[in-house]
């Protein structure tokens, strides 16, 4: 197992280009089972996440081919309908072959998933929206039982307490595409990612009215073909190194995600004093002048994304003044506060909300990282902090990441990947 040790104090300069969506990848491949034609699946990020998922559709029947460069190769001629529990359980995204088995055989037999200890995050939306297609969902021994085989099209509502599910559109229109009728999904989610699969599922074929909205209408057809697709840029790895500039004062170059993906961070982080450019497939960072304290609350698409809360928390914590932070999406989503209060950080929990009391600088010490964004957090808060910071549990980073620290270390940052051996022992409490 590796740590991440961090020099803090230097300045980043150069360009950093993110790669694609891990969040569109994941259900792209699932959709790959649609169809027993070859898919080309192009922008592939080099992420652990990526390589299970492409380890479950093995399972399941799939060839599956990481030919370089991002390019995928996936032929799902023949497909078995049970994804087990020692695969599924290592990541979230793996529910969405709920949809893809349904759609294509008309059954599934899906372990719960497993993922980020970030609050619950249940799949009852999944399971209304299938019953309303007319299927049979039962829960037996930690499995998922689908039994689709008299399904039909149908109204299905995917409002839910906090606000639509991600997952649970991208399960139910792969579920559709496939369905006799026509399926109207209300409260569908909006997110980039989401019109992503729709783009993915329109090659295929697919017939699917009013992407972008919060209305889907889809009309079933008998099969699907093959796809070449090239994915989305990931918007959260391209916010995240957004914020990187912001919070090292640097003059920064990101390539990746367009403004019509960060829209709300966008307007925070001028709001926070910092100058964004976007020009041509590139934005241009200038934060060396004076931040302010900005409050947020994160909303599904287009409102603030609940994957940069806490590297946004991070940015706050050196901003002067009081900023407030709240959480709308995974209201427990602040595993990330007592790791940044180890290295001076003046945070306090209350419900829903961080408030955040800016202080004059961060101080380097041994975390430990707890899911994928908050890891992200702790790599930025070394970037600014003084002394060394050790980063323990950066399995979570590579979830989601690829290559974070060579990149930075790329524009500039003292970022260094060791083994744990490494870490010296006394920053575990070890003589």
């Amino acid at each position: 197992m590796d740590v991440i040790r961090i020099k803090g104090g230097r300045p980043l300069k150069g360009r950093i280009t993110a790669g694609g969506a891990k969040n569109s990848v994941l259900p792209i491949f699932a959709a790959c089972l649609l169809t027993e034609e070859e898919c080309i699946i192009r922008n592939v990020p080099d992420l652990s996440d990526v390589r299970y998922m492409g380890r479950i559709l093995e399972h399941v029947g799939a060839s599956v081919v990481e030919e370089g460069d991002g390019v995928w190769r996936i032929r799902a001629q023949e497909v078995r309908s049970e994804a087990p529990y020692e695969l599924v359980r290592k990541m979230r995204a793996s529910i969405c072959l709920l949809g893809s088995l349904v759609g294509r055989l008309g059954e599934a037999k899906v372990s719960m998933p497993g993922g980020c200890v970030i609050g619950p995050r249940p799949i009852d939306l999944h399971l209304k929206g299938l019953r309303k297609l007319s299927c049979k969902v039962d829960v037996e021994a930690g499995y998922l039982q689908v039994d689709g085989s008299n399904r039909r099209g149908g109204g299905v509502f995917l409002g839910g307490r906090y606000g639509s599910t991600v997952t649970g559109t991208a399960n139910l229109l792969m579920a559709a595409v496939t369905t006799p009728g026509t399926t109207r999904i209300e409260c569908a989610a909006c997110e980039p990612e989401i019109v992503d699969l729709c783009a993915v599922l329109g090659k295929m074929g697919a017939q699917i009215e009013g992407v972008g909205s919060p209305t889907l209408i889809v009309h079933g057809i008998d099969a699907l073909r093959g796809v070449d697709h090239t994915v989305i840029d990931d918007r959260i790895e391209t916010g995240t190194y957004l914020i990187a500039a912001a919070l090292t004062g640097s003059d920064l170059e990101v390539k990746g995600a367009p403004p019509s993906m960060l829209g709300a961070l966008h307007d925070k982080m001028e709001e926070a004093g910092v100058d964004l450019i976007y020009r041509e497939g590139l934005w241009t960072v200038h934060a060396s002048g004076p931040r302010i304290p900005v409050d947020l609350i994160t909303l599904p698409h287009p409102g603030f994304p609940t994957d940069l809360q806490a590297q946004m928390c991070t940015l706050m914590a050196v901003t002067p003044g009081i900023s407030v932070l709240t959480e709308r999406i995974y209201p427990n989503r602040f595993m990330h506060v007592s790791e940044l209060q180890r290295m001076g950080a003046d945070l306090a929990i209350e419900g829903a909300s961080c408030i955040v009391k800016g202080v004059k600088k961060l101080s380097g010490a041994p975390v430990m990282a707890s899911d994928l964004r908050a890891s992200a957090a702790l790599v930025l808060a070394g970037l600014v902090a003084d002394g060394d910071t050790w980063i323990q549990r950066v399995y979570h980073l590579d979830r989601g990441y690829q290559r974070m620290d060579e990149k930075l270390r790329d524009v500039g940052a003292s970022v260094e990947r060791l083994p744990a051996a490494e870490m010296p022992k006394h920053l575990l409490g070890e003589d």
